[in-house]
């Protein structure tokens, strides 16, 4: 059997992003917006260590919020989740691998999820988003760095906002600790893994979020 890569996050690690979509309890005010994934034009990948050489993948099928308090940033919100078992590394039978016990555990852990509790500015467009990220079970206070890409309008009179974030995992620290050594020394898989998220969102429109909310 082919050995398998591990896992990205990310979880997600992700940005200023989410997955368990978050919608406001009350009308949202006007200096409130919420900015949901466009899952066509975003991407969760991840990259690890296999003997001598990094191998990617990613996950299909992930969906998230972005909420921006104009007037108070500190008092925006991200929240994000992936579905594990759509991990794709373009290799099936080490994508089988990835969904068992020995990684992702699927059947009983099915989904990533990191939401936000404080967001500090760090500069022009940079963001510290600190919130709890949740992996097969396992959940730990993360800090990611968000990047702000722009906003804008696109042919359709939608608004658009792009985010992007990068980090570092132990696959260890979440209980995926599968390995295999290597006759010369050393082991197949690497330990650290390089999860990188790129979202473009577009914003909720204040009927729909109150309908949500309902």
């Amino acid at each position: 059997m082919t050995h398998a890569p591990f896992h990205k996050l990310i979880a997600g690690a992700l940005t200023a992003l989410a997955l368990v979509l978050l919608v406001p309890t009350t009308p949202a005010a006007a200096s409130t917006h919420t900015y949901v994934v466009d899952p066509a034009h975003s991407e969760a990948t991840f990259q690890i260590r296999h003997m001598f050489t990094n191998v990617r993948g990613k996950f299909g099928d992930f969906e998230g919020a972005v909420t921006m308090d104009t007037e108070n940033p500190a008092a925006s919100k991200v929240t994000f989740r992936i579905d594990t078992s759509s991990i794709d590394t373009d290799q099936e039978e080490r994508d089988t691998h990835l969904r068992s016990q020995d990684f992702f555990w699927v059947e009983k852990h099915p989904e990533i999820t990191f939401v936000s509790e404080t967001i500090r500015p760090m500069g022009e467009n940079r963001y510290a988003v600190t919130g709890t990220f949740t992996l097969r079970g396992v959940s730990k206070k993360m800090t990611l760095p968000v990047t702000f890409l722009g906003s804008g309008q696109d042919p359709w009179g939608n608004t658009r906002a792009g985010f992007s974030t990068e980090t570092t995992l132990d696959r260890k620290d979440y209980g995926m600790v599968w390995n295999a050594n290597l006759d010369q020394g050393g082991y197949i898989l690497g330990d650290e893994v390089e999860i990188q998220v790129n979202l473009e969102t577009i914003e909720e429109q204040p009927e729909a979020a109150e309908e949500a909310a309902r």
